[in-house]
């Protein structure tokens, strides 16, 4: 039994589907009624997610166009589930023929055998694969209007490193800052420099990793749950699901520990009759609970585990050493797929504890 295809407390997301099955798809139960909402804001999130539009990602040929099932009447949510699916088009499941007893490193093939006794479907990983990041997109492109509707909430994902190429970020950032390049990074020097080092893995039959910086504003002082569903620990799980994902650090995060505790707290001021902070090195959230300043945290993505070179392995069912090449259209890197992920993935987990706390009601 798969019982961890659910994530949330009010507002709970559910994903269904496999990378090379019929389709994908993802009910949404818990939304609050009366949401303006319709495929259209939906799709131009998906489209920046979607497989195949530069020659640094996997060409694939995916249209992902969404389709709402239920829970919407007149251009409004009911109150009622919401299941969309989006039709997988560009299957080539012969790539992994050859692969059914031999598990690719760096990929859940053997876990996943191990786990569902060998009738998982293997084919692009199924369930497993990083398709399944459109239902998160789907689910969380409606959690980020709510907010953005309902509390003036808004979530900034990019990226800040591919490999050992890092961005000075600016200050201001716009969400066409994001997506003037390939790489989805603001600083646009270094996202010239970022594509060549996905374009030199590549050619050698490599992969390379980077991390993302999320930025959530608007939020306000009082989001979270005390220890184990504390703002920091949702919204990590959240991240966590995302294929590829290895780690995460909130504000200071791990730089933070360098540092001395007169350095690192963040002083209490009042800016426009609120109480904030001068700096904000708690990425926004003390005790597990939002504390008024943006919600700063990083991803750290490992490097694609399908790569052109020949790997050792094993055969599961001779128990012998074995060598694979893993043939079939596969992204060099997946970070510059990954910010409207990320985004998603914050949306959900903030208006699920903003639904929590009475900030946005049952009705709209």
């Amino acid at each position: 039994m798969m019982i961890g295809a659910s994530m949330g407390h009010r507002l709970v997301l559910t994903s269904f589907g496999e990378s090379h099955g019929a389709l994908v798809g993802a009910t949404l139960t818990g939304c609050p009624a009366g949401l303006p909402l319709n495929e259209s804001d939906i799709q131009p999130i998906l489209d920046k997610r979607r497989p195949g539009q530069s020659s640094i990602t996997t060409q694939r040929k995916e249209s992902d166009s969404v389709q709402i099932l239920s829970g919407i009447y007149r251009q409004r949510s009911t109150g009622a589930p919401i299941t969309m699916v989006i039709h997988n088009k560009d299957q080539k499941s012969a790539d992994y023929d050859n692969l059914l007893n031999m598990p690719r490193p760096g990929h859940s093939d053997y876990t996943a055998k191990i786990r569902y006794g060998g009738y998982n479907d293997p084919r692009g990983g199924g369930i497993f694969s990083g398709r399944l990041t459109t239902t998160q997109v789907m689910g969380g492109a409606i959690a980020g209007k709510l907010l953005l509707h309902t509390l003036d909430i808004q979530t900034l994902s990019y990226t800040i490193s591919i490999g050992n190429v890092q961005a000075a970020v600016p200050t201001d950032i716009t969400y066409d800052d994001i997506y003037k390049n390939d790489t989805r990074c603001p600083d646009q020097d270094a996202a010239s420099r970022m594509k060549d080092a996905i374009v030199k893995a590549r050619g050698s039959g490599n992969t390379i990793g980077g991390v993302i910086e999320s930025i959530t504003t608007g939020v306000p002082p009082g989001l979270g749950e005390p220890i184990y569903n504390s703002l920091e620990s949702d919204i990590a799980s959240a991240i966590f699901s995302i294929p590829s994902v290895k780690g995460i650090e909130f504000g200071s995060g791990f730089a933070g520990s360098e540092s001395t505790g007169s350095e690192n707290n963040d002083i209490y001021t009042i800016h426009d009759n609120k109480i904030r902070t001068a700096t904000n090195n708690s990425g926004g959230i003390l005790g597990g609970i939002s504390n008024g300043m943006p919600i700063v945290f990083r991803a750290a993505f490992k490097p694609a585990s399908s790569i052109a070179k020949p790997q050792d392995t094993i055969n599961t069912e001779t128990m012998e050493a074995a060598r694979i090449q893993v043939r079939g259209r596969h992204d060099p890197c997946v970070v510059p797929r990954a910010p409207p992920v990320v985004d998603a993935m914050t949306s959900l987990v903030l208006a699920d504890h903003a639904i929590l706390t009475g900030h946005i009601g049952a009705v709209l």
